[in-house]
């Protein structure tokens, strides 16, 4: 696309104020039109230079993942791998992404095809995490990994800052809640199924379940303890298999 087109989206659509959220301004000015530009608005549009964002989504996605990555080795110093990949994924998850991406008001920005503006595209939590890597991406072409981590720092600051506090990792129950009721929009059940041992040192065993079906089972000496041990097994579940465990155990 030529420059002066450029220069027209980048203007009409208001970048520079996300310039000013962002804390960044950008050299390549195609590089951020190109963030938010939805495959829909580039197959209605017809430019034969215009691209939309998936290929920087695909690069943010990965620039995230080393970005957050480094940072939770500085916070964890001596957490485990398994660790490190469980806390990643809490904090670069769709839900996170869509988080930043409400903060930063990045739907005010996206440039989408007319069925998509009807079906209300601005306000889907997938386009805008997406939309959130992309940006990313755009960022580490202009300027390199260094600045861009200064800037994930930033924006993913709020969900590193729960991570690193320890509160959202030992409640379980209380994330698995939240995760549930957006990406199912439901709630998981718990069960006491048995209780072992003498009155002085008793056991508990919880089952978990997910819109009727069987998902974990958690063990603890408290019933409050298998619980948040029956949601930690089933929180890591869904997030390394969403809908397809569900799908899989409902066979």
């Amino acid at each position: 696309m030529n420059k002066e087109k450029i220069e027209s989206l980048y203007h009409a659509t208001g970048f520079r104020q996300l310039e000013k959220r962002l804390g960044y301004a950008f050299h390549r000015r195609e590089l951020l039109v190109q963030a938010f530009c939805h495959a829909s608005y580039v197959n209605e549009q017809g430019y034969g230079s215009l691209q939309d964002n998936e290929r920087l989504e695909f690069l943010g996605d990965a620039v995230l993942d080393l970005a957050v990555s480094h940072i939770l080795m500085r916070y964890f110093e001596s957490a485990n791998e398994g660790d490190l990949s469980k806390f990643r994924a809490m904090v670069v998850d769709e839900a996170g992404l869509y988080e930043v991406a409400r903060n930063l008001r990045l739907g005010d920005y996206l440039l989408l095809g007319k069925g998509e503006e009807q079906s209300l595209g601005r306000e889907k939590p997938s386009i805008l995490a997406d939309a959130t890597e992309a940006l990313l991406g755009a960022v580490y072409l202009d300027c390199g990994f260094d600045r861009t981590m200064e800037i994930v720092m930033k924006l993913f600051s709020p969900l590193l800052e729960r991570v690193a506090s320890r509160e959202w990792v030992h409640d379980f129950k209380s994330l698995l809640q939240e995760y549930t009721q957006h990406k199912f929009k439901t709630l998981p059940r718990y069960r006491l199924m048995q209780e072992t041992g003498p009155a002085h040192d008793r056991l508990f065993h919880v089952g978990l379940s997910l819109m009727g079906i069987p998902l974990t089972q958690g063990d603890g000496k408290s019933k409050k303890e298998a619980e948040q041990n029956a949601a930690r097994s089933a929180f890591f579940l869904l997030k390394e298999k969403g809908l397809r465990v569900i799908q899989a155990t409902d066979r």
